[in-house]
């Protein structure tokens, strides 16, 4: 990698300024213009009169492919950048370019018998992706004679050399012990849902550590909810090599606003709609985007941040739904990180402990409340447990839980369930500190933490431990939380799992009055959330702290 530096610190800068996300790299120049070439050339099917990529394609697109073949060492057939991530709004021609740069790969490549794939994350789209490419040949006479093309198993063959390209769909192909030698993965925030996504990424690199002269190319656009799984670990590296924090053979091109301009609604300004859609006026039409618009704003929030997310790249930290709670569209503003478990206790004068959780298939949630002593205001720090069992039944989820895990919002427990422990020593440790105010529990569960609770002497008796109404009888803590979310006397530690929660959280009305559930049974958890609620029940009464008195903290 000596002079390869894939990095792109002012990419800021370059992105406002609309030049090119590829850094400056010593690229094989006669490669890099041979694949040029032929990309130029081919023809692009589904356009009236078929003109050749030269005519069609933005120049934005070029560096792109420039790069891909350019890092090919033809002296010592290897490949100096093995990967190569981009992350562009919906509409911007990804997935025909990308088409393209695999036919292109196809006739190059000097391996025989190679193999390259187009991984798509389901039937639909692998068609889609198959038709295209199929096209792209078809529309050529000599690229026609010189490849077969079999549109049952969607495989296109080089006749001479015997290479393939097959188009796969991750839902319903079979993608194991993969020996490409080129691979191009459409969509990879869509395989955060796969239960299988991070087994199906370790094969397609398994075939670059067989294959030096190999490449694996992601193109996606940005993620419909927070992003997580497999997309978010992808986008998190892609992230960090660009901003030059770690140095990887990998080339991130990431067509994305900056923080600062992206929130607040600051991508709304059409000035800034050409620097992330970089095919403006070419695949992407400004006149669909400014009726897409006032239509998103006719319907509400939920269809705002959709097309934030879709066509403008904007990061979504919570599914905002129609049925939502209302304290979800001020939840991310009042994040501060500095929030951590001892700074709340540092800064309150009175900590409630909520604490909400179901069987061995839900979270054991974990909320510690505190009552500021300078400003009031609310200090809210949480935690999750989970068994082990809840990453094989809910397959759907496993790879968010273990995300969280990885950010330390939550602890799977095996057979042995240390959850009960680990709380009742948090609870312990508040009360020995004289700060207890109570802890607050859905009475459902109440029957397990009575013993526990009372080696510590937090009971019912002392009026230390406290049942909370649930369902309609809750409404009252959701009313009451979402109002110091919305004035800003309810601050959290902005955890990934309690955003998830909170999204996850649906409001119900009922005859005379709502309540809270999840958005999808089973796997939309809301326990952490709902403990959260549990504790807004018991300091809206304004309690004291409890739990030691005076005489016993200077003794």
């Amino acid at each position: 990698m000596a002079g390869w530096d894939t990095s792109c610190p002012d990419w800021a800068d370059r992105i406002m300024s609309g030049r090119s996300l590829v850094p400056t790299l010593p690229l094989f120049k006669g490669e890099a213009a041979k694949g040029l070439r032929i990309f130029k050339r081919l023809k692009v099917p589904d356009i009236k009169g078929t003109p050749t990529l030269a005519e069609a394609c933005g120049s934005w697109y070029l560096p792109i492919v420039e790069a891909i073949f350019g890092s090919y060492d033809p002296t010592t057939d290897r490949r100096v950048v093995q990967e190569y991530f981009e992350l562009i709004p919906k509409g911007n021609a990804k997935s025909s370019y990308g088409g393209a740069v695999m036919v292109t790969a196809l006739i190059v490549n000097r391996r025989p018998q190679a193999e390259f794939l187009l991984i798509a994350p389901t039937k639909e789209i692998a068609d889609i992706a198959f038709k295209q490419a199929s096209g792209t040949i078809r529309a050529d006479a000599e690229l026609d004679k010189l490849f077969h093309i079999q549109r049952h198993i969607r495989l296109i063959t080089h006749r001479k050399a015997g290479a393939t390209l097959q188009i796969k769909a991750a839902d319903t192909d079979v993608i194991t012990g993969s020996k490409a030698v080129g691979t191009m993965i459409d969509e990879t925030h869509v395989f955060a849902r796969k239960p299988a996504a991070a087994d199906i990424f370790l094969e397609l690199r398994g075939a670059l550590a067989k294959r030096p002269d190999g490449f694996l190319f992601q193109t996606t656009t940005q993620s419909k909810a927070p992003p997580s799984g497999v997309f978010k670990t992808e986008l998190t590296t892609a992230r960090a090599v660009r901003d030059g924090k770690i140095r990887l053979p990998l080339l991130p091109i990431l067509y994305e606003l900056p923080a600062d301009i992206a929130a607040n609604d600051g991508w709304k300004n059409r000035r800034y709609w050409p620097l992330v859609n970089p095919n403006l006026g070419r695949s992407v039409n400004e006149t669909f985007l400014v009726d897409e618009l006032r239509k998103a704003e006719e319907q509400g929030l939920e269809q705002i941040v959709l097309l934030a997310s879709q066509h403008f790249n904007v990061e979504i930290g919570l599914g905002l739904h129609t049925d939502r709670w209302p304290g979800a569209e001020f939840w991310a503003s009042r994040a501060d990180a500095s929030l951590t478990y001892e700074a709340v206790l540092d800064r309150s004068e009175v900590v409630i402990v909520g604490i909400d959780g179901g069987g061995l298939d839900d979270l054991f949630g974990l909320a510690v409340l505190g009552r500021c002593k300078m400003t009031k205001n609310w200090l809210l720090w949480s935690h999750a447990w989970c068994h082990e069992g809840v990453l094989q039944r809910r397959k759907s989820i496993a790879s968010k839980l273990r995300d969280f895990a990885a950010d330390g919002d939550l602890t799977i427990v095996d057979d042995a369930l240390g959850d009960i422990s680990a709380i009742v020593g948090i609870v312990e440790e508040i009360k020995d500190r004289g700060l207890l105010g109570g802890v607050a529990v859905d009475p459902a569960g109440l029957g397990e933490f009575v013993d526990a609770m009372a080696a510590i002497d937090v009971t019912q008796e002392n009026k230390l431990l406290s049942g909370v109404g649930q369902g309609y009888r809750m409404m009252n803590s959701l009313k009451t939380a979402e109002r110091r979310l919305t004035n800003g006397t309810l601050q959290h530690g902005g955890s990934g799992l309690m955003a998830w929660c909170i999204a996850n959280l649906k409001i119900e009305p009922t005859a005379t009055a709502i309540r809270a559930t999840k958005q999808n049974a089973g796997d939309a958890k809301i326990d952490p959330a709902m403990a959260m609620f549990d504790a807004v029940d018991l300091m809206a009464t304004n309690p004291g702290a409890l739990g030691v008195s005076f005489w016993e903290l200077v003794a």
